[in-house]
């Protein structure tokens, strides 16, 4: 049974616009990559075999070992980490690594997605991870379990902008406590907004208050007295988006 992928969703409750890559997509990237390290793997071998292979053999095997390991662990490893995420295989078909709270991979995510992917993709032909891959929700395969990543597509068609922050109640939406608000409750109110305008009036009222009931029952402090419902939302969700974009942004590798 193939599992339905879920949402991103970070640790304050707020869902990622970000969508998870498919598995056909991530398989043709990891063909990419393959290609990539065995074309450099034989030019390299073929380069030792013509310049070290007389010389001492200890020496010319250890260089050949460490050739070797440069390119199955090394790899993936330094693009991944000198790119935010990329090889040469995710470039080319937009895709990206990210942490599982949306921000950007780490070099010792990195380390363990290459040292996984010695043995799940290079050692048994990449069957773990294609069957991993199926069953997470996430579509993660066995490096991404241990390293708390996540394969997204970067050429996902864009969602519907987030609404702007109203200024009367950005300073109560700076101050929000977003970890009890469930992401079907901000897709809700997301889908509301955007649908405001095509509404009769008196639904579109009703359906405000419903909406802007059941999300402030998740958050705290409660808005202002008096506040309109629909700019409640709209705070909630900007202030969410900020806060997404936030932990989107690069930091120093660790």
């Amino acid at each position: 049974m193939v599992s339905p992928q879920q949402p991103v969703v970070t640790g304050d409750a707020v869902v990622l616009d970000i969508q998870i890559a498919q598995l056909p997509v991530r398989a043709l990237s990891t063909v990419i990559d393959v290609l990539v390290v065995l074309v450099a793997y034989v030019l390299g071998v073929v380069l030792w075999a013509l310049t070290l292979s007389q010389w001492n053999s200890a020496f010319s095997d250890a260089v050949l070992i460490v050739f070797t390991v440069l390119a199955l662990v090394g790899y993936p490893l330094i693009f991944e980490t000198a790119t935010r995420g990329r090889t040469l295989g995710k470039m080319a078909m937009g895709l990206r690594v990210v942490s599982d709270d949306g921000s950007p991979e780490r070099f010792r995510q990195a380390l363990f997605r290459a040292l996984s992917g010695v043995l799940e993709i290079w050692m048994l032909t990449g069957g773990p991870a294609v069957i991993c891959s199926l069953v997470s929700p996430h579509g993660k395969r066995i490096g991404d379990i241990f390293a708390g990543t996540v394969v997204v597509t970067e050429r996902a068609p864009r969602m519907t902008p987030p609404p702007a922050m109203p200024p009367p109640l950005a300073g109560w939406a700076g101050a929000l406590e977003l970890s009890a608000l469930r992401p079907e409750s901000l897709e809700m109110a997301r889908q509301f907004l955007t649908r405001a305008h095509q509404l009769d009036p008196r639904v579109r009222d009703e359906m405000a208050g419903r909406i802007t009931g059941e999300v402030v029952a998740q958050i705290s402090p409660p808005p202002p007295p008096g506040a309109p419902a629909a700019m409640v939302l709209a705070a909630v969700l900007a202030e969410r988006h900020r806060r997404a974009m936030l932990r989107l942004q690069p930091g120093p590798p660790s």
